[in-house]
């Protein structure tokens, strides 16, 4: 995976989806959890993924009233992150979806709100590209081409040689 460098615009949308995590705090009823995979898998997260939302005013509340609407409120789940954790969340998501051009539900299937939890505390100061590049290697998904051409060529070598 190779990702492009974040412009104003990308910026934008991770401030946007980071202030709407934040804020599902205290308006959504349901966990943090299913809360963050309703929403990226939710048609407002495809207008993020695309940048089309950037042509609207739609705000953090107006997000959350969207995803509400699509799927019906619940209250299912009771495990509430914290403002800090959600906010870091909703933006290495969207910062991650924009820089590898990936959908929200791409990404989401990459990493889960939980591991995201847990890399918080080590990863939260780091740069977020920074961030998702160690994701990203734990996983074994960050190759560069000349690694992914070498790791070939050792498959090519090991056939070729039987």
């Amino acid at each position: 995976m190779n990702a492009r460098k974040i412009d104003k615009d990308g910026l934008l949308l991770c401030d946007i989806q980071a202030k709407t995590f934040e804020l599902s705090i205290e308006k959504m009823n349901s966990s943090s959890e299913i809360f963050i995979r309703r929403y990226m898998h939710s048609d407002i997260a495809k207008k993020l993924d695309n940048g089309s939302l950037l042509e609207t005013n739609l705000q953090a509340g107006d997000i959350l009233e969207s995803v509400n609407e699509q799927y019906g409120t619940s209250n299912y789940g009771s495990v509430k992150y914290s403002n800090n954790e959600m906010f870091w969340i909703g933006y290495f998501y969207r910062y991650f979806c924009y820089s590898y051009e990936i959908s929200s539900s791409r990404a989401y299937k990459i990493v889960k709100p939980k591991e995201l939890r847990g890399l918080f505390l080590p990863y939260h100061t780091l740069d977020v590209s920074q961030a998702i590049e160690r994701v990203l290697e734990a996983k074994g998904l960050l190759t560069d081409e000349e690694t992914e051409l070498q790791r070939q060529y050792e498959i090519f070598k090991k056939y070729r040689l039987k």
